[in-house]
C-alpha cells in the first residue's frame, strides 16, 4: 500500500504515513498561468493507494484529485481510498429554490465513482443521518473528533460550560459533554443571509462563567462572534471557541477577535495556526480497523 499526499496537507499526510509505517510520497502539482493544473504521481508500486488531502478551497483540489485518481487507475491501482478530514460540498443538501443544484448529492456521487473508500471527520450532515446517503456505491467511514476534543478540554485548568451556537451543533456539543461530564447548552439561530445571523441564548445564568463555543465548521465566523458578544453582554467571564474544521474565510478570524474571544482552538483537519488537536491517531486507527493496512 502507498500513501500519497499533497503539498497543502503535507505535514498531516506525513504524520499519517508514519503512524501506518508507510512511506510518504507526494503528488506534484504545477499550475499553468491560465489556472490549469498538471498532476504528476510518484512511481506507483502497489495495487492499493491512499490519497490524503483535506478539501477546503475545493474546486481546484477536486479536479486535481480526479486527475490523480484516473492516472493511478491507468497505472494499475486496483483500490483507492480518499482520506479527506474535511469533506467539501456537504452543506447544500436540498434545493431551496428552483434550479439550485444539490451539490451534496452531485459531488458525493462523483467521489463514490472515483474512490473505493472515503474516510472523513465530522461531515456536515444536516438532513441525512449517514454519509453513505451522500456518497453512495462506495465504503464510507465517518469519524468524529469529539473524543479528542473532550480530552483537550478535560486538561484545561477550569471546567467550562459548552455552548453550541445553533441546533445543528448539538450533536457535537452533546458528544463532547458526554465524554467529559461538562455542562452544555444550545443557542438558537436565525440566519438572514451568509453574513447576517441572529443568536438567541438560552435563559440561564452565564455570569462569571468560562464558556467554550463548540461547532463543527467556522466559515465566516459571524455565528460564533454573535454568540460571543451575547455571552459577554450576559456577564460571561471568558469566551473561547473550539472548532473541528477551521475554514475561516476572508476576515473571519478578525471578526472572532473583535468579539473578544480569548482563544481559538481547532483540529488539524485544515491547516491553521489555531490547530491544537491532531487527527492522526483517529485516522490511523480507522484505516487499520478497516483492514486497509496489512503488516
Amino acid at each position: 500500500m502507498q500513501l500519497l499526499g499533497f503539498k497543502d496537507y503535507r505535514q498531516q499526510g506525513k504524520r499519517l504515513a508514519q503512524a501506518l509505517k508507510l512511506e510518504y510520497q507526494q503528488v506534484a502539482i504545477h499550475h499553468f498561468p491560465d489556472g490549469e493544473s498538471k498532476v504528476t504521481l510518484p512511481q506507483i508500486r502497489d495495487d492499493e493507494v491512499i490519497f490524503c488531502r483535506s478539501l477546503d478551497h475545493p474546486n481546484d483540489k477536486l479536479i486535481e484529485l480526479f486527475l490523480a485518481c484516473q492516472t493511478a487507475r491507468q497505472q494499475g491501482v486496483k483500490r483507492m481510498t480518499l482520506v479527506a478530514p474535511y469533506l467539501c460540498y456537504m452543506r447544500q443538501d436540498i434545493a431551496f429554490n428552483p434550479g439550485e443544484s444539490v451539490s451534496q448529492k452531485i459531488i458525493g456521487q462523483w467521489l463514490g465513482q472515483l474512490f473505493d473508500r472515503v474516510i472523513t471527520v465530522d461531515p456536515h450532515l444536516h438532513r441525512i443521518n449517514n454519509l453513505n446517503q451522500a456518497i453512495p456505491n462506495t465504503k464510507t467511514i465517518s469519524l468524529s473528533a469529539t473524543k479528542l476534543m473532550s480530552e483537550f478540554l478535560a486538561n484545561r485548568p477550569n471546567p467550562p460550560l459548552l455552548l453550541g451556537p445553533d441546533s445543528e451543533s448539538e450533536q457535537w456539543v452533546m458528544q463532547i459533554a458526554e465524554h467529559t461530564g461538562l455542562d452544555w447548552e444550545i443557542a438558537g439561530k436565525q440566519r438572514h443571509g451568509d453574513h447576517n445571523v441572529e443568536i438567541m441564548l438560552p435563559e440561564i445564568d452565564f455570569k462569571d462563567r468560562i464558556i467554550v463555543i463548540v461547532d463543527d465548521v467556522a466559515s465566516t465566523g459571524r455565528t460564533i462572534a454573535k454568540a460571543a458578544k451575547a455571552l459577554h453582554q450576559r456577564g460571561a467571564q471568558t469566551v473561547n471557541c473550539l472548532i473541528t474544521h477551521p475554514l475561516f474565510a476572508d476576515d473571519a478570524e478578525q471578526i472572532l477577535c473583535n468579539a473578544c474571544i480569548n482563544h481559538i482552538w481547532s483540529t488539524d483537519s485544515i491547516n491553521h495556526h489555531s490547530n491544537i488537536i491532531q487527527l492522526t491517531s483517529l485516522l490511523a486507527e480507522a484505516i487499520k480497523s478497516e483492514y486497509l493496512f496489512h503488516s
